[in-house]
């Protein structure tokens, strides 16, 4: 392997990017059954490829030769990347740009075996064949024109880079805001459930209260009715016609006065049931009117942001956020529901 120029390894950076970029939009376009421009960036480039190829060929400068070699260091330090990589966009981010948490033997879901088994397979293949043409290219470029070629390279990638980073950056700022916006609808309705309950629990009392009274009284009434009644029936037995008349005239009024005390106590409950009503009608409106607020505050997202975070979505179909995992779920499947 010859010793590079700096530009001559910035052109290798690009040309791996590239290829990374076919093969990983190829393979994901596949499985999903629709074209995905994949990656962070929105160029046909992929810098974990290039990132990867390049750590490759410096970790296996060495042990060109030997092809196990290749494997096990190229493996190995192409893991290594993945996995820094990973971790501090994360960071930087709260979003996975891409995730093996469900892939087998993974390590914190940023890699895996099967991927690192592939970084050491792609080692050999790109050292002992993919690299040896694509060197003989670039080597017979002219330096003067590699370097020309490099820096416009890198300037038209740091363009890119500039504009993707600041989507990524919006991205977070809207996962952040959905996520406040939720917590305050959380806790309006907790507000909303605990008063309507409140209410309601007093309501509930206050009946049980005078549905009891209204049940022992009439007990009382219909106890001391009796009474009476055995008392008249032994005083007089004998006036048999007097004492049905009697008895008829006390029901009458003992009807009336039951019938009375029913009609308080209704009163009495509808009263009851009219402030329960106020209340509804008083307060929970102020509450309900802050939820719709929060709706509207959560709805007036700028069409601008939410086209950058539904490009970013499309080309990272696998993403995903611990930290905003409910607000990032909302919002992946909104985008869903509106491309569908």
């Amino acid at each position: 392997m010859h010793a590079y120029h700096l530009s001559q390894w910035l052109i290798f950076f690009f040309i791996y990017s590239f290829i990374g970029w076919i093969w990983e939009s190829c393979y994901v376009s596949a499985r999903k059954r629709r074209w995905v421009n994949r990656g962070f960036l929105h160029g046909p480039m992929l810098p974990i490829y290039g990132s990867g190829a390049v750590v490759i060929l410096v970790s296996t400068i060495g042990v060109r030769e030997h092809p196990w070699l290749i494997f096990i260091f190229g493996l190995v330090a192409a893991t290594a990347l993945e996995y820094v990589t990973g971790a501090v966009m994360e960071r930087m981010f709260h979003v996975r740009y891409w995730d093996y948490s469900n892939q087998k033997l993974n390590v914190h879901g940023y890699i895996c075996a099967s991927s690192s088994l592939c970084w050491g397979v792609f080692s050999v293949l790109l050292v002992r064949f993919v690299h040896v043409p694509i060197e003989r290219v670039v080597l017979g470029i002219p330096l003067l024109a590699s370097d020309i070629t490099a820096m416009v390279l890198t300037v038209a990638a740091s363009v890119d880079l500039t504009q993707s980073f600041n989507e990524a950056m919006d991205f977070k700022r809207v996962l952040a805001q959905l996520e406040e916006s939720k917590e305050q609808i959380r806790r309006l309705q907790e507000r909303v459930l605990a008063a309507s309950e409140e209410k309601l629990e007093e309501y509930r009392q206050r009946s049980d209260e005078l549905v009891g009274e209204y049940r022992q009284r009439a007990d009382e009434l219909v106890a001391e009715y009796k009474k009476r009644s055995e008392q008249l029936a032994e005083e007089h037995r004998k006036r048999t016609e007097e004492l049905a008349q009697k008895r008829r005239s006390y029901r009458k009024a003992y009807l009336e006065r039951i019938g009375m005390q029913r009609e308080q106590r209704r009163l009495q409950l509808e009263e009851l049931a009219e402030r329960a009503g106020l209340f509804m009608k008083d307060e929970l409106p102020d509450l309900r009117k802050a939820i719709r607020d929060e709706l509207r505050k959560m709805g007036a997202r700028t069409d601008r942001n939410y086209r950058h975070i539904a490009s970013q979505l499309r080309r990272n179909p696998t993403a995903s956020s611990k930290r905003f995992a409910e607000a990032f779920k909302e919002l992946k499947d909104t985008l869903e529901e509106h491309r569908s």
